[in-house]
């Protein structure tokens, strides 16, 4: 422990982690034993469940024909086979997929198309993008730069990080006005709008209707602005539909996709990009090609991965399961609508959020919640379930009881505390 550094961490004041030992469905084993119901999926990965046996044979098969392979000068089937799954899966004709290694590159390269798809056509004037209040795009310093910059986790590198129009998303009268006055004005240094459709992830958990995305929609295509829907979260059923977008009946320039793309077995992204967009790059210029190439691009093991995880999605009723699921998590947290601090609680598809008016002592709360037999990562004032789609009604009582009996008695134990 001497020498790892760890993720969201300040390594002098928190505890030690818990060790993990294996994983099995929606379950984690720790090291002295206990065993943990998953409420988060991993990061929202894990999908499937982990070690999915149908997952486990195809990265096995893989690993023993061809683990990696540069994709510079080579392709091979896995990538080919998934990039024309994809293609077929996803809406309208975001037919061009560039694979790349995590969600923040994918958004980053996705940035980059837009961006050269102005280049390539003399256009160097277009040198920022629109994003919105909320929003979460990833940890690198370009994907930094469209995140929130007030309510995100990134304020501290104000000054480092490119200026982007951060707005409000159009989700009444008033911000809609403001958002067609401020595109008449500016549109034309726009690059593009980034979105994460229906639910802003780690930006707060914020839900918007599919409205919102047809404005979002119908001002790109007034202002011919490439628009970019980051379903590096919402993607792959996790909303309800397979695809977020897909409620809308909105089909983006360039979509982002991750998280569960392998069904949470290893790292692989994309960014998928519409025909139009891709022809930008066609030329006999050599300059005007996306000079972009992670080393693991496209790896034939998470691609298999991929691979195998949309064969689920084929098979399996993973679609129905996510809307039972949903159903149990309305059930489950609705009890906590009645809890001191509790400002909201709100459900999409396999997401339920209880929304507190203040946190106290948050690694606190963490292993109130291991304590109940549970692994929930709350951040700032948001307690959030994102379980597999394959959870049993008995695991997601045990997470909604476990969410809701700690935030009881945590507010018990502030009540009692503040009457002495």
């Amino acid at each position: 422990m001497d020498h790892l550094w760890r993720p969201y961490t300040q390594m002098r004041t928190a505890p030690l982690p818990l060790q993990a030992a294996r994983t099995e469905g929606c379950r984690i084993t720790l090291q002295d034993g206990r065993v943990l119901v998953d409420g988060i999926a991993s990061w929202w990965t894990a999908c499937h469940g982990y070690n999915h046996p149908h997952i486990r044979a195809a990265v096995t098969e893989q690993l023993g024909r061809m683990p990696h392979v540069m994709f510079g000068g080579l392709t091979h089937a896995p990538a080919q086979d998934l990039a024309a799954r994809l293609a077929a899966l996803l809406p309208g004709d975001l037919n061009h997929v560039f694979f790349a290694d995590s969600g923040s590159v994918a958004v980053e390269v996705a940035m980059k198309m837009a961006a050269q798809y102005w280049l390539n056509q003399g256009v160097r004037t277009r040198r920022r993008f629109l994003a919105f209040t909320g929003g979460y795009h990833g940890d690198t310093l370009a994907t930094m730069a469209v995140c929130d910059p007030e309510e995100g986790m990134h304020t501290l590198y104000h000054g480092l990080l490119a200026e982007h129009a951060i707005m409000a998303l159009p989700r009444d009268a008033e911000s809609t006005r403001q958002l067609e006055q401020f595109l008449a004005r500016e549109a034309k240094g726009l690059s593009g709008i980034l979105v994460e459709p229906l639910v802003q992830g780690a930006g707060g958990m914020v839900f918007h209707d599919a409205e919102v995305l047809r404005r979002l929609r119908m001002l790109a295509d007034l202002h011919g602005l490439p628009l970019i829907l980051d379903e590096i979260f919402t993607g792959f059923g996790r909303t309800g539909t397979m695809f977020a977008c897909e409620q809308a009946g909105v089909v983006p320039d360039i979509i982002t996709l991750s998280k569960a793309l392998t069904g949470g077995t290893m790292a692989l992204s994309a960014a998928v990009a519409r025909t139009h967009i891709f022809d930008a790059f066609l030329s006999d210029d050599p300059a005007h090609a996306l000079m972009h190439g992670p080393t693991y691009m496209a790896n034939p093991l998470a691609c298999a991965a991929a691979n195998a995880s949309l064969d689920l999605f084929e098979q399996a009723p993973r679609l129905q399961q996510v809307a039972q699921i949903s159903g149990l998590l309305a059930e489950g947290l609705a009890a906590a609508r009645d809890l001191a601090w509790v400002r909201d609680v709100r459900v999409r598809g396999a997401i339920g959020v209880v929304e507190l008016t203040q946190i106290g002592n948050l690694d606190a709360l963490k292993a109130a919640l291991v304590a109940r037999g549970v692994w929930v990562r709350p951040f700032r004032n948001i307690v959030y379930l994102t379980p597999a789609f394959t959870a049993s009604q008995q695991e997601i009582a045990v997470l909604c009881d476990a969410v809701v009996s700690v935030l009881s008695e945590l507010a018990e134990t502030e009540n009692t505390a503040r009457s002495r």
